[in-house]
């Protein structure tokens, strides 16, 4: 199945741009001041722990960034697979100056389609930012659509998640999160993404412990 090669190519680019980032910090992270460990043997935290925490926060860092843009930059991908003529796109912020312009991460046909894989903000400033990019969406004639992948697990940031689904569907939106997210994704492009990235991930040797 082509897409699958092609979104076994993608997974394959991302991990190795992760590892070679992780190698790198790691290499900086041998070389730098570790004095700060007394503050953390002070709160209980052996000099060795306080060293993996460091390490993982880091790793961690830069795990969620590049599992974020893969899985949107897939799912771009599967509708580019199914609407050759999709893809990312400009439009003018016609409701302020800052910014200029908002990006659509994927314009299907009249759907102006923002992809999120997690959406952890708890800011307040944030309901206002995407409800002034909707509207713009929607003032130059497309039709809003959010979906995100995994549902934050903070009672805030599922709080923000709740304003913004009554955002889109009060503007004649959609929004999709979970489960029906990835429904969503193979509805609109006849590509079941989940499956194929659990193909992907147990071809790899990296399945479910």
């Amino acid at each position: 199945m082509p897409i699958k090669n092609e979104l076994q190519t993608l997974a394959q680019t991302y991990s190795d741009k992760l590892s070679k980032q992780i190698k790198q910090r790691i290499t900086e992270m041998d070389a730098d001041d570790q004095s700060h460990l007394l503050i953390y043997r002070v709160l209980g935290i052996t000099d060795n722990e306080g060293r993996l925490i460091d390490l993982y926060q880091n790793k961690g860092r830069f795990l969620y960034k590049y599992a974020g843009s893969f899985l949107e930059e897939a799912t771009k991908l599967c509708f580019k697979f199914s609407f050759p003529d999709s893809g990312a796109i400009k439009i003018p912020n016609t409701l302020g100056q800052r910014p200029k312009t908002f990006e659509i991460d994927c314009l299907v046909n009249n759907d102006a389609i923002e992809i999120k894989w997690r959406d952890a903000t708890t800011d307040g400033d944030h309901i206002n930012k995407e409800h002034t990019r909707i509207q713009a969406i929607t003032h130059a004639g497309y039709k809003p659509i959010r979906i995100m992948f995994y549902y934050p697990n903070r009672q805030q940031a599922q709080k923000i998640q709740e304003t913004l689904a009554t955002l889109y569907k009060g503007i004649g939106g959609e929004y999709y999160w979970g489960n029906s997210a990835w429904d969503y994704v193979q509805n609109r492009t006849h590509i079941d993404l989940k499956a194929t990235l659990e193909t992907i991930a147990e071809e790899s040797g990296y399945g479910h412990e």
